[in-house]
């Protein structure tokens, strides 16, 4: 398990790297420079009112969505990841900033611990985080120790059943399996990053596991957390299949000739003192 995430971190070490000398636009470095925001309508929307919480961002990457989180309010803002050049890099544009924010290096299994068990209001994890994530039950127990009594999970990523799929020519076609055992991960290789920025990757093979939904849900109520929502979105942030359309900024939707599935899908849920964790017990397959 470990070398496929050490493979995994250098995959990351070099997309963090060119993500914070991007010129493609896509990171709006300038924007969250100046004291603005790179977070999308979706999950600001969700998100509602932050102002005096505080937050910890999961797999922050270079931690320019934790600095708006600060911009939009927020008390105090903590971002981890597991990649160090992401971590320097977050660390630098918060210094150019001058956003009172602080990054920590960890993978997201050992947060608790390099964060010294502190508590927080609201635990934020977005867009291109679980699939890099072996087990998801290890995961909902570390958000729930991250969270006060009271403290919230928002949860928004990719659909696993768009993550299943392969687009062209205005069809879909399952690819792969919507569940993806800890010890056989999908292999991926890819050349390039996706902002489309042209300089290649150096490290190109990366470890991807697919998490189906009601085992996302089920590990969040299992660690001891209210479902509060679960929402299914037909839209993205990026173009992940060829067709999709443009339907606001960063925002991409499926193009005409295909089938209408959900591409995104959000969690909130919050914890409770007297909300005792509960073992949920797999369906199994007939």
């Amino acid at each position: 398990m470990s070398d496929f995430i050490e493979t995994n971190r250098l995959n990351w070490d070099d997309r963090a790297a060119l993500h914070a000398t991007d010129g493609t636009g896509r990171y709006q470095i300038p924007r969250v420079l100046s004291g603005g925001s790179s977070l999308h309508a979706l999950e600001t929307g969700e998100i509602g009112d932050i102002r005096g919480r505080d937050i910890v961002h999961l797999q922050c990457h270079i931690g320019l969505d934790t600095l708006s989180l600060k911009h939009q309010g927020a008390a105090s803002v903590t971002g981890v990841d597991f990649s160090p050049t992401a971590i320097a890099a977050a660390r630098n544009f918060a210094a150019q900033a001058g956003t009172d924010a602080a990054f920590v290096e960890a993978s997201v299994y050992d947060a608790a611990a390099a964060l010294h068990y502190r508590t927080f209001d609201l635990v934020f994890v977005t867009w291109g985080a679980i699939h890099w994530l072996p087990d998801m039950r290890r995961w909902a127990e570390v958000v729930a120790s991250l969270l006060k009594p009271g403290g919230r999970l928002y949860l928004l990523d990719g659909h696993p059943q768009m993550f299943q799929c392969k687009g062209t020519q205005g069809k879909l076609a399952i690819k792969h399996g919507w569940r993806t055992p800890a010890e056989r991960p999908l292999l991926f290789e890819e050349t390039h990053t996706y902002t489309g920025d042209e300089r290649p990757l150096t490290h190109q093979r990366m470890y991807e596991w697919f998490h189906s939904v009601s085992d996302v849900v089920n590990a969040v109520i299992r660690a001891g957390m209210r479902i509060d929502f679960l929402n299914e979105h037909e839209i993205l942030t990026w173009r992940h299949f060829p067709g999709m359309v443009e339907t606001g900024e960063d925002q991409f939707e499926l193009g005409p000739g295909y089938p209408r599935i959900a591409l995104s899908f959000s969690v909130g849920a919050t914890k409770h003192d007297k909300v005792a964790a509960r073992t949920i017990r797999p369906v199994q397959s007939r």
